[in-house]
């Protein structure tokens, strides 16, 4: 889901008219997700505003922007270490590498005095997150996580409001996002759909940590106390499938409780004829607040009838983390979404792997083969996670 229009100018440039060098940023990995951060540096920041410094990228010929690279004369290295050994230095480096390299070139970056926006999930296990915290601590840098909704003025608005209590007690969260993938979603490198490496390193690459992983973090952040916190889970139970030859799952359905004792509900498939989602229901003792089924906005309604636009998330720009990131070495000022807040999803992650250790594939009679599209469903799949959506049930509980 790639929203690359300007929809929000950023603000910054013109209310901030102080002689400030240019902001030094090390792109590490250009690839996927990084071209789209490359092609906002590129053409949507002033240049006196940003410098380009380095590219850390074991393949860059790939990218769309190798050639403006090698015009710019931008420094290329395959590991981020290279970039510090050879005396460079950064004030920032956006991280956008596979989930298993998140937290090392984090802290590579903190321990040679740079900043750093990484993109989620901010790493594979709970464990590494704690590390990453303790070593941030102590380089007295900041480490921003790309949830992009969490820098939204929608979800940051709602955020506030719960913190407040206007709702009232949170009773039960409950999130759907199917999305359809194909074969070469996950061919397209030698870690989709993985739970480990060759090296035996921890990737648990799946819908839930990887493209539905903001609607999963979201509902752990909307919860949290604090602006920069998310609530805890407590308990975790969770149904795992798969449709495609994968490592892991491309079907979830999992309840959580967390230390507050609201319940959360998540569904999500790769694994489905037709897209639906994300969309969301949340409900409160006061209210209900609902986004993604009958309109693009979240919709709090009260029990006396009331009811409160806060506009979509997705309204704002989708590199407004970038924008707050660059801001931020210049001014900086709170974190909002950083391994703290992001902790939660981590640990739910892995307790959801924990708790399924032996993924389980569908039974052959319902697996269908599109070859028009090259990918695998199950049919009635998306009816199915769509009804237990409604009832707020595992797939386990109900007719399917």
């Amino acid at each position: 889901m790639f929203n690359l229009k300007p929809l929000l100018k950023w603000t910054y440039l013109k209310e901030n008219n102080k002689s400030e060098k240019p902001v030094s940023i090390l792109m590490v990995a250009i690839g996927g997700y990084g071209y789209y951060y490359l092609k906002t540096l590129f053409e949507e920041i002033p240049s006196e505003k940003v410098r380009l410094c380095g590219i850390v990228d074991l393949l860059p010929e790939r990218s769309g922007f190798y050639s403006e690279i090698i015009r710019r004369r931008i420094p290329i290295f395959s590991r981020i270490e290279d970039f510090y050994k050879n005396g460079y230095s950064a004030d920032l480096v956006v991280i956008s590498s596979p989930i298993h390299f998140h937290i090392p070139q984090c802290i590579t970056a903190l321990k040679n005095g740079s900043n750093v926006l990484c993109e989620k999930p901010v790493g594979a296990t709970v464990q590494d997150v704690d590390e990453l915290i303790r070593i941030r601590d102590e380089s007295g840098k900041w480490v921003m996580i790309g949830y992009q909704w969490s820098y939204s003025r929608a979800i940051q608005s709602l955020k506030r409001d719960i913190m407040k209590g206007l709702f009232g007690k949170p009773l039960r969260l409950k999130t759907l996002c199917l999305w359809s993938r194909n074969d070469a979603y996950y061919q397209r490198n030698d870690w989709a759909g993985k739970i480990k490496d060759a090296e035996g390193r921890l990737i648990l690459d799946s819908p839930a940590n990887n493209a539905m992983a903001h609607y999963v973090h979201n509902m752990f952040y909307i919860l949290g106390e604090e602006t920069h916190l998310s609530t805890q889970p407590d308990k975790v139970t969770a149904e795992l499938y798969r449709a495609n030859p994968i490592e892991n799952y491309d079907t979830i359905a999992c309840r959580i409780h967390t230390d507050k004792g609201t319940e959360l509900l998540f569904y999500a498939s790769h694994a489905v004829f037709t897209d639906k989602g994300p969309m969301f229901n949340f409900e409160f003792e006061d209210a209900v607040i609902s986004y993604g089924e009958l309109s693009e906005d979240i919709i709090a309604s009260d029990r006396r009838g009331n009811k409160k636009n806060y506009g979509s998330p997705d309204a704002d720009h989708q590199f407004l983390k970038l924008f707050n990131a660059i801001e931020s070495v210049h001014n900086p000022k709170p974190v909002i979404c950083g391994p703290e807040a992001a902790r939660s999803h981590t640990l739910c992650i892995n307790a959801i792997q924990k708790s399924v250790p032996d993924i389980e594939s569908f039974p052959q009679s319902i697996i269908k083969r599109d070859e028009i599209k090259k990918r695998w469903w199950i049919k009635g799949l998306d009816v199915v996670l769509y009804n237990c959506y409604k009832d707020a049930i595992l797939l386990n509980e109900s007719v399917f």
